[in-house]
């Protein structure tokens, strides 16, 4: 909102500096006020001077994507006097946290562009797998449909399009999609959602024999839930299926690990 705007809808100059200074209102740069729900990542871009976009865009709205350590903006061409997301008082100098992409983007809400729209340009900003991942979450969470993920190919250059026979929306998570993809790369036959009687539904099944878990602080903390999971460990040893698990963390930060443990098991490890 700008200052105008503001007035306009009845707040007075008090009223205005009161919630500047309470917190209900942000000032991001020159007349241009966000109600504090707008959130940070908001805030920040139109500090800069435009709207969240790509992968910025793509976390604000709850979508999984790999990296979310820089600031995208969507700046028309036409802006002039960007400025730092941290101070409005501050140009924006060369900031390797901060990627601008200069474009015209007439439809979306106030803060962020179309979510079909992020989702086109992020495949061009990220890697092949994490432009899988972020796709895939996105259709598992039916943000999407199979008809946006056309139109979202149709907008991108030809080499894209290997990348839409990749996606497989019955992954619950990132880390699944990686994985998936990382050992289907050793040319491991991977089946995603596999229910296995007596135990239940696993992340991964690797060969038909090597189960992998992708776990996450988020869905397996507590002792409890510890305990459960190292029954189901058991129940599918008991099965003659081997089990690792691997966190999230370390298939995005250290993938070399889970591809030396599935090598290792298919090769026969200690056992050749």
């Amino acid at each position: 909102m700008s200052y105008a705007d503001l007035r306009a809808g009845g707040a007075t100059r008090a009223g205005i500096r009161e919630a500047l200074a309470t917190g209900t209102l942000h000032r991001a740069r020159r007349d241009v006020y966000l109600a504090a729900g707008a959130g940070e990542r908001a805030v920040a871009a139109q500090r800069v001077g435009g709207r969240l976009d790509c992968v910025s865009a793509i976390a604000a709205s709850g979508i999984f994507v790999l990296d979310r350590t820089r600031l995208h903006v969507q700046v028309e061409p036409t802006r002039g006097r960007l400025r730092s997301p941290v101070s409005r008082r501050r140009r924006l100098a060369h900031d390797p946290d901060v990627v601008v992409h200069w474009r015209h983007a007439g439809h979306g809400d106030a803060h962020s562009i179309p979510l079909t729209e992020a989702l086109r340009v992020a495949v061009r900003c990220q890697s092949p797998r994490a432009s899988v991942a972020m796709l895939d979450n996105a259709f598992h969470q039916r943000r999407i449909s199979a008809a946006d993920v056309h139109d979202i190919f149709a907008g991108l250059p030809a080499k894209y399009a290997v990348l839409a026979s990749l996606l497989d929306g019955r992954a619950e998570a990132g880390s699944e999609s990686i994985a998936r993809l990382l050992l289907r790369g050793l040319g491991c036959r991977v089946q995603v959602q596999v229910s296995i009687d007596g135990v239940g539904r696993v992340d991964l099944l690797v060969d038909g024999w090597i189960v992998v878990e992708c776990d996450s602080r988020a869905h397996h903390g507590g002792w409890e839930s510890q305990e459960r999971d190292r029954l189901r460990d058991l129940l599918l040893a008991e099965r003659g299926y081997a089990v690792i698990c691997p966190t999230a963390n370390m298939i995005f930060d250290e993938p070399e690990v889970l591809r030396r443990a599935v090598q290792g098991l298919r090769g026969g490890g200690a056992l050749r």
